[in-house]
């Protein structure tokens, strides 16, 4: 049992820390996303969008665990080594630290090289909020926000259900978190037909995004942070991202939150956080060491609790 689980995980940490996502490579990802994009422009219409909506959001995940498991039993059957093959590329795939830093880092070198219009366009391919009218201090808001609240979406969540159920549990965590983040809105078009997908992603993460906070305030440790957590996880709209945001701006001390623009419309976002200071580099390189300590230490983590069981 050790082996089958922790030969593809560290297997795929390494292949997630040395390349990242391989953007010229068939993603599962990608697929989940077209496949709910079918979904939704033929389901999102008439007079039972919440009726077609829970149903998108039921049988996707199972039918991603139910094929999961048929390709893990199947590749074992094979051969054990195609086995580890095959569960170490879809961790690999699973994983988005490595991703999730290089982006951030991209929209950070575009705003500081090319200027403000450029850094504008470069994050608003990584956040759901308007970045037309952002100010440099609320693009690097928005990155520093994005790598805590991914942090726990792209990392420490899709390890925890690894750890819970191998690739296949992995995978339909994925699936779930796609379907949030594609329907899972709040707007005219996606209220009804996106709430249970919102729904269930907010019950997959609900752990994840309070071992995420607990693993970023030892991982980047100050004085007060347990409190300043405390405080301020819960004034989120969120019932979980507060909670990794709000780590993360306590370690780094300053201001996250506060009014945006999402589809046209002024969402009014409390403030996590009081110190309203100008943010630099230094700290996107200090929320990318916390990140790859975070990533380490759930890794570790893991091995650590199989290796007793």
């Amino acid at each position: 049992m050790f082996s089958i689980v922790i030969i593809p995980l560290v297997i795929g940490y390494l292949l997630d820390l040395i390349f990242g996502d391989p953007r010229k490579l068939p993603h599962p990802i990608v697929a989940f996303g077209n496949i709910i994009g079918w979904c939704e422009r033929h389901f999102n219409k008439g007079k039972h969008k919440k009726r077609n909506g829970c149903l998108v959001a039921l049988i996707l995940p199972l039918s991603t665990l139910l094929l999961g498991g048929l390709i893990a039993w199947g590749s074992w059957l094979l051969h054990p080594l195609a086995y580890y093959g095959v569960a170490s590329v879809f961790v690999f795939y699973g994983l988005a630290n490595h991703s999730l830093i290089q982006e951030g880092g991209e929209v950070i070198r575009t705003l500081e090289e090319q200027g403000l219009e450029a850094g504008r366009k470069r994050l608003s391919w990584i956040v759901g909020r308007d970045t037309s009218q952002l100010p440099p201090k609320k693009i690097y808001t928005a990155v520093l926000e994005t790598m805590a609240e991914n942090l726990s979406d792209g990392v420490v969540a899709p390890l925890f259900f690894y750890a819970l159920g191998g690739f296949p549990a992995m995978m339909t965590y994925k699936m779930v978190n796609t379907l949030d983040s594609m329907i899972g809105y709040k707007d005219a078009r996606y209220k009804d037909f996106g709430c249970c997908s919102a729904h269930l992603d907010d019950v997959l993460n609900y752990i994840p995004a309070r071992l995420t906070a607990l693993l970023i305030a030892l991982a980047g440790y100050r004085k007060g942070i347990f409190s300043f957590i405390r405080k301020y996880a819960r004034q989120h709209a969120s019932p979980n991202s507060g909670y990794p945001e709000s780590a993360m701006a306590g370690i780094l001390d300053c201001r996250f939150g506060g009014p945006n623009i999402y589809h046209g419309i002024l969402v009014e976002k409390p403030y996590i956080g009081t110190n309203d200071r100008e943010l630099s580099v230094n700290d996107y390189k200090r929320a990318t060491r916390i990140n790859q300590t975070v990533c380490l230490v759930t890794v570790i983590a893991i091995c650590v609790i199989y290796d007793l069981l």
